[in-house]
């Protein structure tokens, strides 16, 4: 088996300096964790692609749809996606899990902490932001489907996690 690449290492040290478990996925660059978001549990990935110094963070959660919530599934995310600058939501039908993906090209091979570390958020914040949602869309009866306004579900504020800091503005 080949020594883990300087590219995952440097993950490893960030999830370290930051007080997060991962474990290392056997044979891969790939480092596996666990995260408890407002909405929902989130299990990430960060995957290193040394080749090309690149790094990608993967987080998911269960998200069963029947067929007939499928396509509003699909819907909503690429509703979602329109308003994303970085990364991307994903829908996978075999698995049936949402999936927010993001990677980022390096100029080195020792990754920057603070630009990993920002991914890892991102990752983590975007999926919990949206399980309300699609979680709305699958408890919604098939039948009344047709009348969810996926454009104004995605508006309703309710449903986002606070940021923090941001109670103590008035």
């Amino acid at each position: 088996m080949r020594p883990p690449s300087l590219q995952i290492q440097s993950v490893e040290d960030t999830f370290g300096r930051n007080g997060w478990h991962c474990e290392a996925v056997e044979g891969k660059d790939v480092l596996r964790s666990v995260f408890s978001g407002h909405h929902t549990r989130i299990e990430l990935f960060a995957q290193a692609y040394p080749p090309l110094n690149a790094l990608a963070v993967i987080g998911e959660m269960p998200l069963p749809a029947d067929d007939d919530h499928e396509h509003a599934i699909l819907e909503l995310l690429a509703r979602a996606n329109k308003s994303l600058n970085l990364g991307g939501f994903e829908y996978d039908l075999d698995r049936q899990r949402l999936v927010f993906r993001i990677t980022n090209l390096f100029d080195r091979e020792k990754y920057d902490h603070d630009i990993m570390t920002s991914m890892i958020h991102c990752t983590i914040a975007e999926l919990d932001r949206l399980a309300p949602y699609a979680t709305t869309v699958v408890r919604t009866p098939a039948d009344l489907l047709p009348d969810l306004d996926l454009q104004l579900l995605l508006m309703r504020e309710d449903l986002i996690p606070p940021v923090p800091g941001d109670e103590d503005e008035i």
